[in-house]
Formats: C-alpha cells, sequence, structure tokens
C-alpha cells in the first residue's frame, strides 16, 4: 500500500472565522433587495395602466403608437432589469457570505451606480407604486452597504484574504 507523504501536494484547509452579525445582517438585506426587485418589477407591471396615463399627461405630443412602443420597451426592461438585479442581489450576498472582499466593493460600486439611475429616473413619468418600490430597493441596498463597511465586517473580510 502506498501512503502519500504527510506534507505532500495538498495543504490543509484553513479554517475561515465565522462571518460576524453586521455581514449575516448584510446578506439578509441583500436577499430582501432580490425579493424587492422582483416585486418591484411585478408592481411595474402590474400598474402599466397608470404608468401609461402618466406618460401621455407628461408628453401629450405623442402619439398613441409611440406611446403604446414605450409602453412594450417598458414591460421588457421591466422584466429584464429585475431578474438581472435579483440576480445580482444574490450573486453579492453569497460571495460576501464567503468573506469575498471585491464583493464588498463591488456591491457598494452597484449600489453608487443605483444611486445615480434612481436620481436620474424621478422626472421620468411611472406610477407612485413603482417610484416607492425603487425608492424602498435603493434603502435596501444603502443599508447593505452600511453593515458591509461596519468595522466588524472590515476586519471578517480582512481575515477571510488568501
Amino acid at each position: 500500500m502506498y501512503q502519500p507523504y504527510p506534507g505532500g501536494a495538498q495543504l490543509p484547509e484553513t479554517q475561515r472565522p465565522p462571518a460576524p452579525a453586521s455581514v449575516r445582517n448584510a446578506v439578509r438585506v441583500m436577499y430582501a433587495g432580490a425579493v424587492a426587485s422582483l416585486v418591484y418589477a411585478v408592481v411595474f407591471i402590474a400598474t402599466l395602466s397608470a404608468t401609461k396615463s402618466a406618460i401621455e399627461k407628461h408628453s401629450p405630443q405623442l402619439t398613441t403608437s409611440q406611446v403604446n412602443g414605450m409602453q412594450q420597451i417598458l414591460i421588457a426592461s421591466a422584466i429584464v432589469d429585475g431578474l438581472i438585479a435579483a440576480g445580482l442581489w444574490i450573486f453579492i450576498a453569497q460571495a460576501c457570505k464567503r468573506g469575498r472582499s471585491w464583493a464588498r466593493i463591488t456591491g457598494t460600486v452597484l449600489f453608487g451606480i443605483a444611486t445615480v439611475s434612481v436620481l436620474g429616473e424621478l422626472p421620468i413619468p411611472v406610477a407612485a407604486p413603482v417610484k416607492i418600490l425603487a425608492l424602498v430597493v435603493w434603502l435596501l441596498g444603502l443599508a447593505a452597504v452600511i453593515f458591509l463597511w461596519r468595522g466588524t465586517s472590515s476586519a471578517f473580510f480582512k481575515a477571510t484574504q488568501p
């Protein structure tokens, strides 16, 4: 029988410290953000008639055909955006739970982009529930970023780096 040499090719797996409460809370908030992003897409589609009315009031010069075209684009973008956003929330949450420092940075950058996006979308005519849910999703992002940059979280991310 052949026994491999004890100091052979395989290194012992280093123990990863458990995630602190701040990281676990950030992950929970990110999961809530994923759900909220999907709800946002559903509400956007459900309130499309109100959004269509808001577009017609905001831009009376548009023809019915143009408004209907905008409506179809909004439906497609709501579905795609909701699915991509939910996927990103979950992906970043899982990576943060594993202590990946890049995930914390990426999540923060995505939050910055979301902030600019939300501010840019304020003047766009959409139904009130859609704007409220956009604010809720943004607030969840803010909470996640705050949790991810607390001192205990920073120590966790530093301790899990190779």
